[in-house]
């Protein structure tokens, strides 16, 4: 049953999209900011669309293991639990260096402290159900060397694995109707593979790998092979999307936790944030600018048959080809990307305070009802156009400052990312 026909108007506000024979939902890399993505499926699920395919990788790949391992209307609440289990709420510290500013007027300093305090606590303290620190440290203990791949690392991630079996049905993953892909690094090969329930049955393990980041989490082994994340290589599944979906009129939701586009670093700190910022974005503006050319050939080798007899181009076999590429499917990218906060640093990867989490769930929840608001985005490309992406922080003005963004921290969106992945 085709997308379309699955997503009846049983409530008010649901809609009815086009009947796009995919609509994935790609998930991006980026520890801590993945509550973004949580905000996002929430308004997916709001207007009533269902992915058919979820992809994901790191971070993208443990919420996509959350969303596809529980049934439609239990994936919000799952992806709460998850992430209620996996953050942490303020200490005593974190409390009293949110106050004292606060009460003096500095109410932004407060949460600049809080923020980084969190960051801290997750350094050495680890967090509950996700990672905790290792006891003796790789590389400063003899015999490191000798240690299994999976055991040379900083942090121990084992208690993931009983968190996600927690949080998500494996044999929904694999029985179920949606299609899962979560990317990984083969450490031996260098090999980004992609672990898919249609080609083999996944387990924990295949998530875990997806989001082994080296050297803070150990590599991950799967029948004998071990995976780092796959972030390293690619931290958008675009293309493993794009590359199955070629034939197909296809709907993707693509929610990035990086955003290319930033301001001039002022300081070391802020060095290694802007690094972070474009080396983990980079791959999605290669990507959606190689789709983008891929079109425009498309169109131009069937302008070109166009002029080759009918009768020749199905007796030529190059040229029966050729017809297959110049029939490509069309391809609709919605775009959510992440818009750093005024109180985030080069650590707000690896902040997980609930109320941070709480923000970045709010932001995602925020910027899919906007792309609602704009019901023309979603139609299905012309064959001959082929590829088109919408960004609402393109189109829409940024919102006025508030208390919780103050103007020295905002930014006119319409300066910002004008063609972020395109």
């Amino acid at each position: 049953m085709r997308r379309s026909q699955r997503n009846t108007l049983t409530q008010a506000n649901h809609i009815a999209l086009p009947d796009y024979d995919e609509v994935c939902l790609v998930l991006q890399g980026g520890g801590a900011l993945g509550s973004y993505q949580a905000g996002v499926f929430e308004g997916l699920g709001e207007v009533g669309v269902e992915p058919t395919w979820t992809s994901g990788i790191s971070i993208g790949a443990l919420n996509t293991a959350i969303i596809a391992g529980n049934a439609p209307e239990n994936r919000v609440a799952a992806l709460r639990g998850f992430w209620n289990t996996i953050c942490q709420p303020a200490d005593l510290i974190g409390h009293v260096g949110a106050f004292l500013p606060a009460a003096f007027g500095f109410a932004n300093l407060g949460r600049k402290f809080s923020s980084m305090w969190a960051a801290a606590r997750a350094l050495t303290e680890g967090q509950k159900g996700f990672f905790s620190p290792r006891v003796q440290v790789p590389g400063l203990v003899p015999n490191t060397k000798s240690k299994r791949p999976s055991e040379v690392s900083y942090y121990d991630t084992s208690a993931l694995r009983s968190t996600l079996l927690q949080f998500a049905d494996f044999d929904r993953i694999n029985d179920g109707a949606m299609r899962v892909s979560v990317g990984a690094v083969n450490v031996r090969t260098g090999n980004l593979v992609y672990f898919d329930n249609t080609k083999t049955r996944l387990r924990p393990e295949h998530f875990m790998a997806s989001g082994a980041l080296p050297p803070g989490f150990p590599a991950v082994e799967i029948d004998g092979e071990f995976y780092w994340d796959g972030g390293l290589v690619s931290n958008t599944p675009l293309t493993e999307i794009i590359r199955e979906s070629q034939h197909r009129d296809t709907l993707v939701f693509q929610v990035d936790l990086w955003s290319a586009r930033g301001t001039l670093p002022g300081d070391f700190l802020d060095v290694s944030e802007r690094t972070k910022d474009i080396q983990y974005s980079s791959r999605t503006r290669a990507i959606t600018d190689f789709v983008s050319h891929n079109q425009k050939h498309a169109r131009l080798i069937k302008e070109l048959l166009e002029h080759v007899p009918e009768k020749v181009r199905r007796s030529h076999p190059l040229l029966r080809e050729a017809q297959k590429v110049a029939d490509g499917g069309a391809v609709n990218v919605v775009h959510l990307i992440y818009k750093n906060k005024f109180f985030e640093g080069h650590y707000k990867d690896y902040e997980f305070s609930n109320d941070t989490m709480d923000e970045h769930w709010a932001s995602g929840l925020e910027d899919i009802r906007r792309s609602f608001g704009h019901p023309e985005w979603f139609e299905i490309p012309s064959h001959d156009l082929g590829f088109v992406t919408h960004d609402v922080h393109r189109y829409e003005p940024a919102p006025k400052p508030t208390a919780e963004m103050p103007k020295a921290a905002s930014k006119k969106l319409d300066d910002v990312d004008v063609a972020e992945g395109v």
